[in-house]
């Protein structure tokens, strides 16, 4: 099989001058070591006297053909002119090839050749290029496997052994190896197997040796298995054979199994002169000629399989060196192994070997295994089952290895090993590491190292959930480890130990694995819950899609659905099987007219059912009953199943009921099923039945101790003659269903319950016929779809088994695996919005800050820096409010405890809950530097209990040293120091103001709790006094409150309503000034003055809140008076134009008129008001008479100087032309019918107005008081711009002027010592009266009730001339009274108004004003109508016309008047 490659002659020359010089020293090298090696062995050869020198007469040659060959090959090596590779190997190696073979040689010769072999193969000499390297590879193997020579001594045997095993190896390392052919690789592996096997009477080293050869030959040969196309199946299909299989199994192996049983040497042991070491005619791992059958079809195909063994190596040798090594763990089992056998009666050592190679060739041929079914199915089957029996081994180092096998096996096959897979958990780790049916401590530890390793794979506990969990034909996998897990990390009344750690480990790999996966995305936090409307077979679900996550994930959880409702179902139908049946038809499992068909698949497929409940149901004569049970039976494979096997499996889901009738009827229903499956040897189903009865009678009579005759072999074929259809059945079968029974019983009650069952014979069979039909085995990448439901099944105990670990831990490391396993579950939780879990975890975690305890140390701060515990612990939680504070809900609670400790420690920043609110707080006027806070804080900080708090740390620390004052101060020691030092260091870690001033970033649940939380931890404010600590408490509760209310202004809604509650609960309970309340009533006044920028909606909320100011005790509110009325003065110069409504506007002004007459406040709040009222700059309908009010008690208010109520006055004086302005603006905008109103309205405000400054007139200061009345004028005459109606004139005159009038008259004739200078105000009264009455003459002249109002003008004019100012009459008065009565008469001349009419009717108005003005001076008719006398004008006035309208009035001083009349009127 040369591999030539002649290239073109041209191309050759012009390379050859190149490479010549490196090809011929490369030549003569090789020629060199070749030469070397054959002098080697010849010189060896010649100590011996045998081969020293011999003459041999009568022959052809002189010499020995050995001697000959090697003699040969020396002179011809540096002969040969050809590149090596065109050069056959056969002829350099076959000299010493002979000597190997040669029986005459001894053992040093034979050692010799063999290194000289071993150096020639491992110069790589010889590739798959070499010529006629195929022979040549074939020769080496054949002539080392069937090495000869003579045995002188144990040593030197070993020696030449040893050099077997090198040669062998590295005929397979070398690159020429892929030549061999199937049974060359099998040939050098049974040889090696042959060679371990002697040596265990050997020495040490070479036992060593053959078996490191062993394992090397198996690496090398799977690790070949990648590059193997499937050339099983073009072999196959090559040869037209459907499926090769290699038959006589038994007697391949039985010459590697009985050297094992019976401890047989090799050929030679018993010759002392020459040894052998060939293999007895062909391999022992290649099945002989006769015995190869193909299964199936019958037909020998004895060529082609010698064919395939003949190929170049490949499927076929590894399958059946794979079949071999299993077969190695059969001859273990019947050696004696068992689950409770004696360790010491048992050797582990050919178990371990032959799973160590297993394990070897399962990491190298890794997922290669899957292409190729035989190799693939006897990992299924054969290895598996051997597997499962030796998982149960006493040997710690048998289980270690299966577990290492099955780790491997499931990264590399776990898509084709899904029941075996659950089998093994189930069957050998959960069972082990319970430390239940006997196990020792050492093998619960090493299943435990194998579960955790099995939890480090990424995707591991994912698989076993979506697989197994979510599978109704499969248990809980993953549950019961996570439980388990959990269970064995609790230490119950016992200390800590490695075991605990180790589950702790295996727990929290676990929860990072899901942690890690949130950040691949895919976190469907929201998932949407399954719910069944309608009934589908539940059985029947299956998916579209096993490979894409939008199918297997909805699928998967649907079915994890429906297993949970399954399991619900059994346990009512265990109460009430009636019962059970109706609430599975309500779920929609069942359907509403129960089917045998869904009922039957309801007791096959749910476990924790009761099974004497099952047998009753399924043993009762009622029809439904009896079609329940052949639907039943109708859900078993018995396929190619042996009777026995078939039974057993029946009936261990159900307990076979105790009549007859109904054992009769299960065991028909059976036979039938049985019959229709597997009617290999039986004639009919009757006969299935009688053999089934027959088996069940003798299980009793076996296995019954009551029974004392027991039946033999015999009795049982006896027994069961002719019931095969009128004839016998084999023998060899009876006799096999005899001994089945005996050995093994049937359990006709079948374990209850969820116990983790022992894997027997009958079970793995069954397990083989539904893992045929198991749905596929869904792979999970990194994304978490299932984790939210694997978290919400073992978040609870997996925090406590964390927790109780943590609490017993006494090393740092063990403290931090658990802290990464609460910040791990953190995570999960948040990601998850899983919130209760979150809360369990942040209850736990505060318990360990030892925050909580009450402090019954004597230093707690130091106490706490010295417990790493304690200050892991409080990190932790800070970790988790400021990173996971979404979704913690109660636990604020618990969280705020832990704070509240740190503040009465001493522990937190002086200013923790203001910073947290002046960090979002900008100055939006720059004119008054640091906002709102310096006002706020800096006045009561000291005031409420918190040196300690902002003298620093370390002042307190040596405070707390000198515990008793008359001692001298002890320094503290380095170690005081450092404690301390680190507990500030922890503090500084745990960022707690972040948690504040972050909160605008929680959502809005949480927010919500952590104010409430605030709330509950402040408590309810008591009447009178709390304890200092208490109250400073509620501060620092109330300014944290504050602080999250400012941080979070766009959410205001959410909070307003409990942070308004809590400060009016503190507002309405305080009776003394005090911080809390100092606190409560700025802190609101902030908010306020923050938030009315933002929130207009809220403006009145806010504003209306700001009225429990209103509400403070009387000695509260006086000490703060100032302050407040600061900062409401700071709110309205920064919101006014954010008030709309009266009824914020009411509060305001409440606010500020209460301070008109405060000492201290007065100020401010005047300040405040000439900011809203100046040029009407902020006044509204909607605040104006509120402003109105405030300003008038600002004019009364004698706090102030008289000019600051002059100054209130010109603002109520200065507010007419606002109202002059809105009516302006409503004549431009409106229609008549809303402008009137408007002006009515308007009118009415006037009027208020108007009414305010009246009461001002009467006050007692001269300044204001005459001040008043000039603005009242201003007021009254200054108004054409505004429409004022008639009737509001009449009602103004009066409620206000003639009001007025008469209360100063009171006044002036009350003697009153405080009032001084009245004369001069009855003046400016006098003159108001008649400027205004002119002013509106023309316009009230022509009212129907207009002599009423003169008249009234009249009778206060004849008053005041009248009055007595201290006693006597003022002159200037009567003066005045006179000149204006005479000037207003001679205007209403003028005008017409006044004027002498007809007698028809009467003239009233003409006599009534001369009967009044007669009384005050008769003089005046004359002098106003000269003209005219006045008797006669009186007593004639109906005959005369009345005076015309523009008519002269002569006389100086009647022209004077007018003119004044008029003036005043314009």
């Amino acid at each position: 099989m040369g591999r030539l490659k002649l290239q073109s002659g041209i191309k050759a020359i012009e390379e050859e001058p190149e490479d010549y010089g490196a090809t011929y020293s490369n030549k003569v090298t090789l020629a060199c070591v070749i030469n070397s090696e054959a002098a080697a062995v010849l010189a060896v050869m010649r100590r011996n006297v045998r081969w020293g020198g011999r003459y041999m007469s009568g022959d052809d040659q002189l010499e020995h053909s050995l001697i000959q060959s090697l003699k040969t090959l020396r002179k011809q090596i540096f002969l040969w002119q050809h590149e090596w590779h065109t050069i056959n190997p056969a002829v350099y190696l076959q000299p010493f090839l002979d000597v190997i073979r040669s029986d005459e040689t001894g053992a040093q010769i034979t050692g010799i050749a063999l290194s000289s072999v071993h150096k020639i193969l491992t110069l790589e000499v010889i590739d798959q290029n070499t010529a006629n390297v195929e022979d040549a590879m074939r020769l080496v193997v054949d002539a080392v496997t069937s090495c000869r020579f003579e045995v002188t001594d144990p040593v030197s045997e070993e020696v030449v052994l040893m050099k077997i095993l090198q040669v062998l190896l590295a005929s397979m390392k070398s690159k020429a190896s892929v030549m061999l052919s199937n049974q060359n690789v099998c040939t050098v592996v049974n040889t090696c197997f042959r060679i371990v096997h002697q040596a265990e009477k050997k020495g040490e080293l070479l036992q060593r040796m053959a078996r490191h050869t062993m394992h090397e030959l198996v690496r090398c040969i799977f690790s070949h298995l990648s590059n193997v196309d499937n050339t099983e199946h073009a072999l196959v299909n090559r040869t037209g054979t459907a499926k090769l299989e290699l038959g006589g199994i038994d007697n391949d192996y039985a010459f590697g199994a009985k050297q094992a049983e019976n401890g047989n040497g090799s050929e030679y042991d018993g010759q002392a002169s020459s040894g052998s070491f060939a293999s007895n005619g062909s391999a022992g791992l290649v099945a002989r000629e006769e015995s190869m059958m193909v299964a199936g079809n019958g037909k020998e195909t004895v060529p082609n399989d010698l064919h395939l063994m003949r190929e170049l190596y490949g499927v076929p040798c590894m399958v059946e060196i794979f079949h071999f090594l299993c077969s190695l763990l059969n001859a273990a089992e019947h050696v004696g192994m068992g689950p409770h056998s004696n360790t010491l009666a048992f050797d582990e050592d050919l178990p371990l070997f032959a799973l160590g190679l297993i394990n070897s060739a399962i990491e190298l041929g890794g997922s290669s295994f899957r292409r190729h079914p035989r190799l693939l199915n006897l990992i299924q089957d054969e290895l598996f089952r051997n597997l499962m029996q030796f998982g149960l081994s006493m040997s710690p180092l048998i289980l270690s290895m299966v577990c290492s096998i099955v780790l491997n096996l499931y990264n590399h096959l776990r898509t084709e090993l899904k029941l075996q897979l659950e089998a093994f958990f189930s069957c050998v780790i959960l069972r082990l590491a319970q430390g239940k049916y006997g196990a020792s401590y050492q093998q619960q530890e090493v299943a435990m190292e194998a579960l955790v390793d099995f939890c480090r794979q990424k995707t591991f506990m994912v698989e076993m959930y979506a697989n197994l969990d979510c599978d109704i034909t499969c248990s809980n996998v993953f549950e019961d480890l996570a439980n388990l897990l959990s269970k064995s990390a609790f230490p119950v009344n016992c200390p800590l130990s490695a075991m605990h750690i180790l589950a702790l480990d295996g727990l929290i790999a676990v929860i990072q694995g899901m942690a890690e996966r949130i950040a691949n995305g895919s976190v469907n936090s929201e998932h949407a819950p399954v719910s069944l409307e309608e009934y589908t077979p539940f059985w029947m679900v299956k998916c579209d899609n096993y490979s894409d996550p939008s199918y297997w994930v909805p699928f998967v959880r649907r079915r994890k659905y429906i297993k949970r409702r399954l399991m619900i179902g059994a346990d009512h139908f265990n109460r009430d099987p009636k019962k059970g049946l109706e609430f599975l038809q309500g779920t929609h499992l069942l359907p509403d007219k129960l089917d045998p068909q869904s009922v039957a698949c309801f007791f096959r497929y749910t476990a924790g059912l009761d099974k004497n409940l099952v047998g009753d149901f399924l043993g009762n004569h009622d029809e439904f009953c009896v079609q329940v049970l052949h639907e039943f039976a109708g859900t078993f494979d018995f396929q190619d199943m042996n009777l026995d096997t078939a039974l057993r499996l029946f009936l261990e889901t159900f307990r076979l009921p105790g009549e007859s009738q109904k054992i009769q009827r299960v065991l028909e229903a059976f036979s039938e099923r049985y019959y229709e499956q597997s009617p290999q040897i039986l004639a009919n189903k009757d006969a299935a039945l009688l053999l089934s009865y027959s088996l069940i009678m003798l299980n009793t009579d076996q296995h019954n101790v009551q029974v004392k005759k027991k039946m033999t072999e015999e009795d049982f074929i006896r027994n069961n003659r002719h019931i095969n259809g009128g004839n016998d059945l084999p023998r060899e079968f009876l006799s096999e269903l005899y001994h089945s029974i005996c050995k093994n019983e049937i359990r006709t009650t079948p374990e209850q319950g969820y116990g983790y069952p022992e894997m027997n014979p009958s079970r793995w069979i069954d397990l083989m016929h539904k893992s045929r039909k198991t749905a596929p085995f869904i792979i999970a990448d990194s994304r978490a779809y299932l984790d939210h439901d694997m978290f919400a099944i073992m978040s609870g105990p997996t925090i406590a088994a964390i927790s109780v670990v943590f609490d017993h831990a006494e090393h740092e490391d063990v403290y931090q695996t658990c802290i990464d396993g609460f910040l791990a579950v953190a995570k999960i939780s948040a990601c998850h919005h899983l919130e209760d879990v979150l809360d369990d975890l942040v209850v736990s975690l505060c318990k360990f800050t030892t925050l909580l305890n009450p402090s019954s140390v004597e230093e707690p701060v130091l106490a706490f820096g010295d417990d790493t515990k304690a200050r892991m612990a409080t990190v932790t939680v800070f970790i988790i409010a400021n990173k996971y504070g979404d979704y913690i809900r109660s636990g604020w609670r618990n969280i705020l405890d832990c704070i509240l400790r740190l503040h009465k420690l001493g522990l937190l920043p002086a200013r923790v809950a203001s910073d947290a609110a002046d960090e979002s707080e900008l100055s939006t006027d720059p004119g008054h530097g640091k906002p709102v806070t310096s006002s706020l804080s800096s006045a009561h900080i000291q005031s409420i209990g918190t040196p300690r708090r902002s003298s620093g740390l370390m002042g307190r620390f040596s405070q707390l040293l000198s515990l008793d004052t008359e001692e001298p101060r002890s320094q503290p020691t380095e170690q005081q120091l450092a404690a301390h030092q680190r507990t500030l260091q922890t503090i500084q870690k745990c960022h707690v103001d972040s948690i504040f001033t972050e909160s605008k970033f929680l959502q809005a649940e949480s927010l919500l709790q952590l104010a409430r939380a605030l709330i509950w931890a402040a408590g309810r404010p008591q009447k009178g006094s709390s304890s200092p600590e208490d109250e400073d408490t509620a501060v620092f509760c109330l300014e944290l409150l504050i602080a999250i209310t400012l941080n979070n202004r766009d959410r205001i809604v959410l909070l307003w309503q409990g942070v308004y509650e809590h400060i009016a609960n503190i507002v309405q309970s305080t009776v003394m000034p005090c911080a809390l309340v100092e606190k409560a009533v700025f802190g609101l006044l902030r908010i306020c003055q923050r938030l009315l920028p933002y929130k207009e909606n809220l403006a009145d909320e806010l504003l209306r809140s700001l009225q429990l100011v209103l509400k403070l005790d009387a000695r509260v509110a006086d000490a703060y008076c100032e302050q407040i009325t600061q900062e409401v003065s700071r709110l309205v110069k920064a919101n006014a134009t954010h008030i709309r409504s009266q009824m914020g506007w009411r509060t305001i002004t409440s606010l500020l008129s209460i301070t008109a007459r405060h000492p201290e406040a007065s100020e401010a709040g005047f300040d405040a008001l000439l900011f809203i009222m100046s040029e009407g700059a902020h006044l509204l309908p909607a605040n104006y008479v509120l402003c109105i009010d405030a300003a008038r008690q600002f004019a009364e208010s004698r706090v102030g100087q008289a000019e600051r109520s002059v100054r209130a006055l010109d603002l109520m004086s200065g507010s007419v032309d606002c109202l002059a302005r809105w009516a302006h603006e409503a004549k431009e905008a409106m229609g008549e019918e809303d402008a009137a109103k408007t002006f009515q309205d308007i009118g009415d405000l006037w009027l208020r107005l108007v009414q305010g400054l009246r009461k001002v007139c009467l006050d007692q200061r001269e300044e204001v008081r005459n001040h008043a009345l000039l603005s009242l004028q201003k007021c009254l005459t200054g108004v054409d711009g505004i429409h004022i109606s008639h009737g509001l004139w009449l009602q103004c005159f009066d409620l206000v002027i003639f009001t007025m009038l008469d209360d100063l008259l009171e006044i002036a004739q009350g003697h009153q010592k405080d009032y001084r200078n009245m004369e001069g105000t009855l003046i400016l009264a006098m003159k108001l009266l008649s400027k205004v009455f002119l002013h509106l003459l023309h316009e009230l002249s022509q009212l129907t009730t207009f002599c009423k109002l003169w008249l009234g003008v009249l009778s206060r004019m004849e008053k005041y001339m009248k009055v007595k100012v201290r006693g006597k009459k003022s002159e200037k008065l009567q003066e005045l009274v006179l000149e204006l009565l005479k000037n207003t008469l001679l205007v209403m001349k003028t005008k017409g108004v006044l004027m002498q009419r007809s007698a028809l009717g009467g003239d009233s108005l003409w006599e009534l004003t001369w009967l009044h003005v007669n009384n005050i001076a008769p003089s005046l008719q004359s002098e106003v109508f000269p003209d005219q006398d006045p008797e006669q004008s009186l007593l004639k006035h109906g005959e005369t016309g009345g005076i015309v309208y523009g008519e002269s009035v002569s006389g100086p001083s009647n022209e004077t008047a007018a003119s004044e009349g008029s003036g005043a009127g314009g």
